[in-house]
């Protein structure tokens, strides 16, 4: 299995910052799906929401989805398969191809994170999350509904890491311990 480490989960549960770190610490690459889909749409995830619909948003997400797990490049350190560390979109592990490519190209680990602290992260840039903004119910409301709804997609991870109440700094190491405690660290950069 390719030595890729992949952050899944709810919105604001901490994907986008302690992915970034966690790749540098262990001196590997970082991709983040929702900047790669933006890249390629050449417009931000919220408005590919609203310009040209989920379905469209969502076709998008498997393609960088499918590119990135399947990306062989060779570490030039070690000639084994470079490794990464890729933290996906809040709903990317519901579709079924996208958690199988994911699955096949590494270790998934679920970042979690109560309700209301989700909405307080979230806090005035909740307007400007979609999924959110579907139903018009109050905020922590709708968030536990949907996390509800994708709850049987976050249990596939092969790890869960509940973020509530933790620095982020010992997010960063609790993911790297349960990354290495499974067994996939493969490539390690010479210091």
């Amino acid at each position: 299995m390719p030595p890729k480490l992949i952050l899944t989960g709810f919105m604001a549960t901490g994907k986008s910052v302690v992915g970034p770190i966690v790749a540098r610490r262990l001196g590997w690459r970082f991709a983040d799906t929702d900047a790669e889909i933006a890249a390629r749409a050449g417009k931000p995830v919220a408005a590919i929401f609203a310009d040209d619909g989920e379905a469209r948003m969502r076709a998008l997400e498997r393609d960088a989805i499918a590119t990135l797990a399947r990306d062989r490049r060779r570490c030039a350190q070690c000639g084994k398969l470079r490794p990464a560390v890729i933290s996906t979109g809040g709903g990317t592990i519901v579709d079924d191809a996208n958690y199988a490519a994911l699955h096949a190209a590494g270790v998934v680990i679920c970042l979690s994170a109560r309700p209301e602290v989700i909405a307080r992260r979230v806090g005035r840039s909740a307007a400007k999350r979609p999924k959110l903004a579907e139903g018009a119910k109050p905020l922590v409301e709708r968030i536990t509904e949907l996390m509800d709804q994708r709850a049987g997609a976050y249990a596939r991870a092969d790890a869960t890491i509940d973020t509530s109440d933790l620095a982020i700094e010992t997010v960063v190491e609790r993911v790297i311990d349960a990354y290495a405690t499974l067994g996939k660290l493969r490539c390690i950069p010479s210091a």
